[in-house]
């Protein structure tokens, strides 16, 4: 029998940390924001092409950034969810948006997965924090979903095959999508079955997005039914200069002779998204030198297969280690998405959704033929033992009767609780979800003050002091509090839902009428001081920071930090560093001592012409916690302090020089 239960997982983990307390108001220039010229549409797929660069994020808003986690590593006990039968072990975590930890295979005790032996969050989400290994759940937009880390409602149902199967479900509250996971182990079944839906209950249709990435140990040849492959220029999905174009390259030498299909073969981090014929299979594998390993495979829905790499250059090394322990062996993903491509955002309209199957699971291929030059011959080779092990038909079929019986079914034992954002919003819409219950006792502290909106047409009056919650930013909120009672508060919150929607002339003009009669001052002079920088006017962005950290300085001391950080930054950016070291020293000591400020220590004393001691900060050694995927500004400073290498330690360069 199939088992659903609970579980302790224990790993050396960094503690996440409170999310950061101030409005993700940043316009994004990185993730989520293909900037793809109409030249490089020119001879793509009609659906490809339209897809391009649609509806791309301006912002994060309405999710914070989750930044508030270091590096130090304790053993710390996770609540995990254990699915199991004879022949396979899964362990989910539904506290870190249901990643699928291990994949464990029974009859001969293989992992399936690159299995990470530490949780050590780093800055790759959308948002901020997310950490490597297992099977990830990504909606919403280009990049690691802002659920990475975050807690997903769990519970169990009775599975397609009368057993019982898992089920995991959240609102996305970038796209405003309600959706749910199902996974189920059928009786002696060596693969493991993943049901998704996501749905539109809108009336308008909304941009839709999906990639489920698996990472594997990277001394694997990853093959799937593809003679090419689209390859994003400076590749790696990070704002270091990656142009958006596609080129096609075949597969699997690239025009340099090069085995793309061995991720060891590579220098430097790459993206291949694979052109998998029209009635092709979908299906991906990683396998060993023996012919052993995962693969995975879907219903035609799921379109897209890629390839993941991080090179074996310095940068692809260092990374791969800033997210492990030393002497973890590293890691590429293979992952599935709804489109061909990871620019590509899908219409979903108005009161419809999109829903597949996915299997995961052992495959085992003659190892001189998947190894061999003929690449024809290699993919026949696994198409042949995945037909054996899950014929098409049966996960068709197996899709059809999930769809049918279990995917409205509503759930039973509850084993996990996610955010109270899904009951907002089913409260102020009406919406019926079934399989997916959003229930009034969910709603939380955030949720209060929106419930109290919707009932009475009015915001609270916050307590003294306290941080702005998060404001939720769609059409429909965004209409009440343009018709609430205009006190400070509620223009501070209408004026971010306003910046959400691209009306960034009127959020400017409902902060400014806050901040005439506003007690607390701070909250809408950061956000004046955001519009500022992003249009240009850095001088008045740094007094209007420097002013918002004076008037919030004493309060929240993660307030304080969050503010002091971004003030010393636009601060050194308009050049103005004796008023940044004014602010700086102002720090607590232990809030001084983190990397992230030793950083901006560094870039303080360079434009105060004390390069040396700038250099010094550098020997001793810092570590910048939430440094971003690609970020090349350590290496920016040091060449200003050096002409020596960059030192190993700094170096997070992933793309070629």
């Amino acid at each position: 029998m199939t088992t659903v239960r609970r579980a302790v997982l224990t790993l050396p983990a960094a503690q996440l940390g409170p999310d950061n307390p101030l409005p993700a108001l940043h316009h994004l220039g990185g993730p989520g924001t293909p900037a793809v010229d109409e030249r490089d549409r020119t001879g793509l797929p009609r659906d490809m092409a339209r897809q391009l660069g649609h509806a791309p994020l301006r912002t994060l808003l309405p999710a914070r950034m989750r930044d508030g986690y270091g590096r130090e590593r304790t053993p710390t006990a996770l609540e995990a969810i254990e699915i199991e039968n004879d022949r396979l072990r899964v362990t989910v975590l539904p506290g870190l948006g249901g990643r699928v930890h291990s994949l464990l295979h029974k009859p001969t005790g293989r992992e399936l997965l690159y299995r990470n032996p530490v949780l050590q969050p780093a800055a790759f989400a959308l948002n901020g924090a997310w950490f490597s290994g297992g099977i990830e759940w990504n909606i919403g937009a280009r990049g690691h979903t802002t659920l990475s880390c975050a807690p997903l409602h769990a519970a169990v149902v009775p599975a397609p095959d009368g057993g019982e199967m898992l089920r995991l479900w959240e609102w996305e509250r970038l796209r405003d999508l309600p959706f749910q996971v199902d996974l189920w182990l059928p009786p002696d079944a060596e693969h493991l079955r993943v049901g998704i839906r996501i749905r539109n209950p809108h009336e308008r249709a909304v941009p839709c997005y999906w990639w489920s990435n698996t990472a594997v140990p990277e001394d694997r040849r990853i093959l799937a039914p593809a003679d090419t492959a689209w390859l994003p220029h400076f590749v790696g999905g990070t704002p270091i200069g990656y142009t958006h174009a596609l080129r096609r390259v075949p597969v699997p030498r690239t025009d340099d002779g090069t085995d793309r299909t061995y991720p060891l073969q590579s220098t430097h981090a790459g993206d291949y998204f694979y052109a998998l014929p029209d009635g092709q299979r979908r299906w991906i594998a990683a396998l060993d030198e023996h012919g052993a390993g995962l693969v995975q495979t879907s219903t035609d829905g799921l379109l897209g297969r890629k390839l993941f790499v991080w090179g074996t250059g310095r940068g692809g090394r260092r990374w791969q280690e800033w997210l492990t322990e030393p002497g973890t062996p590293g890691y590429a993903e293979i992952q599935a998405g709804l489109a061909r491509t990871q620019l590509e955002h899908p219409t979903l309209e108005g009161g419809e959704e999109v829903s597949w199957l996915e299997v995961y699971g052992p495959l085992t291929a003659d190892p001189a033929t998947v190894h061999g030059e003929d690449w024809a011959a290699a993919r026949a080779s696994v198409e042949q033992a995945l037909a054996s092990a899950v014929p098409r038909a049966e996960v068709d079929a197996a899709y059809e009767r999930w769809r049918a019986a279990a995917a409205d079914t509503e759930p039973g034992r509850r084993l996990a609780i996610g955010s109270g954002w899904g009951a907002l919003e089913v409260l102020r819409g009406h919406y019926e979800l079934p399989g997916t219950p959003f229930e009034p006792s969910l709603l939380g502290e955030e949720q209060r003050p929106w419930l109290d909106l919707l009932r009475t047409g009015a915001l609270p009056v916050p307590e003294p002091g306290a941080a702005p919650v998060p404001t939720p930013v769609s059409d429909a909120w965004r209409d009440m509090l343009e018709t609430a009672p205009a006190d400070p508060v509620t223009e501070y919150h209408l004026g971010v839902a306003q910046w959400a929607a691209g009306d960034l002339a009127q959020a400017v003009r409902s902060w400014e009428r806050g901040l005439k009669n506003a007690a607390e001052r701070w909250p809408l002079l950061y956000c004046l001081a955001v519009a500022d920088r992003e249009d240009g006017h850095l001088e008045r962005a740094a007094e209007r920071c420097a002013e918002a950290f004076d008037d919030q300085y004493g309060g929240d001391p993660l307030v304080t930090a969050a503010l002091g950080r971004e003030t010393v930054t636009v601060l050194l950016a308009a050049s103005r560093p004796a008023e940044a070291r004014a602010v700086l020293s102002r720090l607590p000591e232990d809030v001084r001592s983190r990397g992230a400020f030793r950083y901006l220590e560094a870039r303080l004393l360079l434009a105060e012409g004390r390069a040396a001691e700038a250099r010094a900060v550098f020997d001793e050694g810092f570590e910048v916690a939430d440094l971003k995927e690609g970020a090349e500004e350590l290496g920016e400073l040091w060449s200003q302090l050096t002409d020596e290498p960059l030192p190993y330690a700094y170096d997070f360069r992933m793309r070629p020089n």
